[in-house]
């Protein structure tokens, strides 16, 4: 009897995500209800990263990544002060041609998740109440003690991102 109400919910959120247009909203409303247990540590992959403290299982959103909301001309301005800095970029996050979430000093954990040319999570932009957000969501089941990746889909460009995440389907370079 557990087995077929697994398998009734498994087909359930399979048609819900089928479905796209209310099934993001109705998934992110849940996140909020029942935030995934994660924790952040050294990784592998680089400095930081974060990690599922709980089984987390395959289409559940984790965690939505959160940032200031700026333009296209303060990203820029920003990404060359952090530069100089040593902070780099890799917490600016695009959400649309003009609008990009800067998670480096206003974000929460979801700016550690690591890149992975086979990630266990995907991010997807979703719009809740009129204003778009940033979900990560599970790609596949995610074992305790397990880090979070998603492919971060760097634009190409000339000067080239070495990736180290380590996949046995790595491209080499995250752009």
């Amino acid at each position: 009897m557990a087995l077929d109400l697994q398998s009734q919910k498994a087909a359930l959120v399979k048609h819900i995500d089928d479905v796209q247009t209310g099934s993001d909203v109705l998934k992110f409303n849940q996140l909020k209800a029942r935030k995934k247990a994660l924790t952040f540590r050294k990784s592998r992959i680089h400095e930081w990263g974060l990690f599922a403290e709980e089984k987390i299982d395959a289409h559940d959103f984790v965690i939505e990544y959160i940032g200031e909301q700026i333009r296209q001309k303060v990203a820029d301005h920003r990404e060359k002060i952090y530069g100089a800095r040593g902070i780099g970029d890799s917490y600016l996050f695009r959400i649309d041609e003009e609008r990009i979430l800067d998670a480096t000093a206003c974000g929460n954990f979801a700016r550690f998740i690591n890149h992975c040319c086979d990630p266990n999570c995907n991010a997807k932009i979703i719009t809740v109440d009129g204003e778009k957000k940033i979900v990560i969501y599970a790609k596949r089941d995610i074992q305790p003690e397990e880090e979070l990746t998603y492919d971060y889909k760097f634009p190409l460009e000339d000067e080239k991102i070495v990736c180290l995440c380590g996949a046995a389907s790595c491209r080499g370079f995250l752009n």
